[in-house]
């Protein structure tokens, strides 16, 4: 029963923790009344990681990690990785680089697929988000997909996003600027060992110059070398102190109110069997004079 699951997950059992996600995602009978019940008394920070392939993010993902658990912290990861086209099963090749945390007593790491959803996000993100609460972590870091104007649910989902860059990106920013102003709270030039980075810091700061108007406060750029764990520090300090200092984030409610449109949505919809559909069709195509907008007739909503 759920409801012996559901104790386990706010004892903090991880094993009930990682049940609990495979219970919601998989939708299994009782899902719904689990959700329900879920105490969401935890404030714990959600930090959005996110920027174009082969930036670093996973590398820079573990770096965060050891900064956080270090202060003391317990930590949570949500690694969204792209769908396999086969079985939209999520490809797992960069989480190696976070294999030393896997055993780790304060750290909770699972890889989810996109399974096709916009905006480089797990279709149950929210859920699974609200499950990593109830299990009273003090940070959740959710690693994403790529970056663009799509990318604006993981800035409705995070309390802090940051935008992972390289100093070869220049050409690719001016393709994603519209929306990494969106989206982006600090800015990340990471392997800034390579030549020009200190040139392409400069430049992005002046890009961004005229969105700082727009905005209550300066977005931080942060130049690090996650291989090598430097500047790590600072960004956490920058995380930190936006973390002290939100600023009302209009995207999170579009987001929930996005989830809430598909939710009941879905509830509309879940009498409706689409094979049953299928012979009515059948059966009246073969009348003259067939007209499909009068089958819709019976689940017009009054």
């Amino acid at each position: 029963m759920w409801q012996s699951l559901l104790g386990q997950l706010i004892s903090g059992d991880v094993k009930a923790l990682a049940r609990s996600i495979s219970f919601v995602e998989a939708e299994q009978p009782g899902y719904k009344d689990f959700m329900e019940a879920l105490p969401l008394n935890g404030t714990p920070k959600i930090i959005g990681i996110t920027g174009p392939p082969g930036a670093g993010k996973s590398t820079l993902t573990d770096r965060l990690i050891g900064e956080l658990v270090n202060a003391g912290n317990k930590v949570a990861v949500l690694c969204v990785d792209p769908s396999s086209p086969f079985n939209l099963g999520a490809l797992l090749g960069d989480r190696i680089r976070m294999s030393q945390w896997y055993t780790h007593p304060s750290v909770f790491i699972r890889s989810l697929a996109t399974r096709g959803a916009m905006g480089g996000l797990h279709p149950k993100i929210i859920e699974i988000s609200d499950l990593l609460k109830a299990a009273a972590y003090d940070y959740i870091i959710v690693e994403t997909v790529g970056v663009g104007q799509s990318e604006i649910e993981i800035a409705g989902l995070a309390d802090v996003t940051v935008v992972v860059l390289v100093p070869e990106a220049g050409d690719e920013i001016q393709t994603m600027k519209a929306g990494l102003m969106e989206i982006a709270d600090i800015f990340v030039v990471n392997k800034s060992d390579r030549p020009d980075a200190s040139a392409f810091v400069k430049n992005l700061r002046s890009m961004l110059a005229p969105a700082f108007s727009n905005r209550l406060r300066e977005l931080p750029i942060i130049a690090t070398v996650a291989q090598e764990g430097k500047g790590t520090g600072e960004l956490v300090t920058a995380i930190e102190q936006i973390l002290k200092d939100p600023i009302a984030n209009e995207k999170k409610s579009w987001l929930l109110t996005e989830k809430l449109y598909q939710l009941i949505q879905k509830e509309r919809m879940q009498n409706i069997d689409k094979a049953v559909i299928k012979k009515e069709i059948e059966k009246a195509a073969t009348n003259e004079g067939f007209n499909l907008y009068r089958l819709l007739l019976p689940y017009r909503v009054s």
